[in-house]
């Protein structure tokens, strides 16, 4: 019993803690788009990589800074190194004869300091300037990557506000439908009406009732695809607190039609130039392997030498040592090497170059096709307001037709069809608005 009685309350814990774990996040659209920026995957690993640029940087800073080594080597003389001299005749052999000697000890050991410091060096400087480029060119892909995700957290917030609009419309349709047809039954029954109207209204429940749940199924894939992107875990609730409706009005802006394009503000422009600045370097850089280098290495230590193993003897010998040196690295020649790369480096260029005005005339067209897109959507949002509203007549006419007996359950069906029709096209109309709007944003890089 105590047992049942202990395992009871641990379960009871655990569920506890589980359901404190899970967080409640609500969110307007504009707090959706600044929590992804912040905690977006892609978003995270952009972050991380001008990190990365900034210790490429300062990895790149250090070549030029002093630099100091130590080290320590013991050597054991297993077998001496014999070295030849002639005139035998002074080691005791004949003379004009050749005697091997060995010189050194048994045992020796070294420790010493080296400071190097790189005077001049040309491809450093350009390599310090690369570094910057390599830094500028990360923070222009985080900048990508947050208009991304921006446009991804739009449209992914706007398919989730269109399923609940869907799921309500279908509801209230589902209500009537259902109403409409208990009464036709009953009048069925009472011998006024043929059976083929009961079954016609039957059909287009049925098919009310299938979209409805499909639509109630394409809700939770959207929201769980809008967490994705948010970077909040699937399990925990999300709330959005806009609505459809207000959120169109809110991006129906004909002054934004009036926008000018500059290539130079947009981000893909931007990396252009960085690409092309990097090949600028990466010829400063070839060209630069022409001048001559210059170093100077400082090296201070201790050396001593046995015959028997005893430098930790306090009476042990070390003999110190000190020298400067400095070196001078001058290019002659590379049998035509450094031309070849040089060459290769200047082509690269000019194909950067030829690659950002592509894409300076590609953006401009792009502009264009976005700016038509939305001028498009905001007019089409009122042509299909106006449709709903017939829409909605005509099928108020025959649902007063079919109950007074002039009309068939086939002509309201198809009213009830072209009804439902538009309802859906009007609601697609209002997410097309917001989403057209966010791609020319992009564009143009409108904050």
């Amino acid at each position: 019993m105590k047992n049942k009685l202990i395992l009871t309350l641990f379960l009871f814990a655990s569920i506890l803690q589980a359901q404190e774990k899970k967080q409640s996040y609500s969110f307007t659209l504009q707090q959706a788009i600044a929590h992804a920026t912040q905690n977006n995957y892609s978003a995270i690993n952009a972050s991380r990589d001008i990190e990365v640029a900034k210790e490429k940087k300062w990895e790149t800073t250090t070549i030029g800074l002093p630099q100091i080594n130590g080290t320590v080597s013991y050597l054991n003389n297993l077998q001496y190194t014999k070295q030849g001299v002639t005139g035998g005749g002074a080691f005791g052999g004949a003379p004009g004869s050749v005697s091997t000697i060995a010189f050194g000890t048994k045992h020796s050991a070294n420790a010493g300091v080296t400071l190097s410091q790189l005077i001049f060096d040309g491809s450093y400087l350009v390599g310090l300037q690369s570094a910057k480029v390599y830094l500028k060119i990360s923070e222009n892909a985080k900048l990508k990557t947050n208009q991304e995700v921006k446009e991804i957290v739009i449209n992914s917030y706007g398919n989730v506000l269109l399923a609940d609009e869907s799921i309500s419309i279908f509801e209230k349709n589902k209500v009537i439908l259902e109403k409409t047809l208990s009464d036709t039954k009953q009048i069925f029954k009472n011998g006024l009406i043929e059976e083929e109207n009961v079954e016609q209204l039957q059909i287009t429940l049925a098919s009310v009732n299938s979209a409805l749940a499909n639509v109630k199924r394409q809700k939770t894939i959207a929201l769980n695809m809008l967490k994705l992107i948010l970077g909040i875990n699937l399990d925990n609730e999300l709330i959005l607190t806009e609505k459809l409706e207000d959120l169109t009005q809110k991006n129906v802006d004909l002054l934004l039609l009036q926008e000018e394009f500059k290539a130079t503000n947009n981000i893909d422009y931007q990396i252009g130039e960085n690409l092309q600045e990097s090949k600028r370097l990466l010829l400063k850089y070839e060209k630069s392997k022409e001048l001559p280098s210059l170093g100077a290495a400082l090296n201070y230590g201790y050396n001593a030498f046995e015959n028997k193993f005893d430098f930790f003897s306090k009476d042990q010998k070390w003999n110190n040592f000190a020298n400067l040196g400095v070196s001078l690295h001058v290019p002659i020649f590379s049998s035509l090497g450094t031309s070849a790369k040089k060459q290769q480096a200047k082509i690269a260029l000019e194909q950067a170059t030829t690659k950002l005005t592509e894409t300076e005339q590609k953006l401009k067209l792009q502009f264009e096709k976005a700016r038509s897109d939305y001028e498009f959507t905001i007019e089409e949002l009122a042509t299909n307001k106006n449709n709903l509203k017939l829409a909605e007549r005509i099928e108020t006419k025959q649902q007063i037709k079919f109950k007074e007996g002039l009309s068939t359950s086939f002509n309201l069906s198809e009213a009830q069809r072209q009804l439902y029709t538009a309802q859906q096209t009007y609601l697609q109309s209002m997410v097309d608005v917001i989403n057209k709007r966010a791609s020319l944003e992009k564009i143009i890089n409108k904050k």
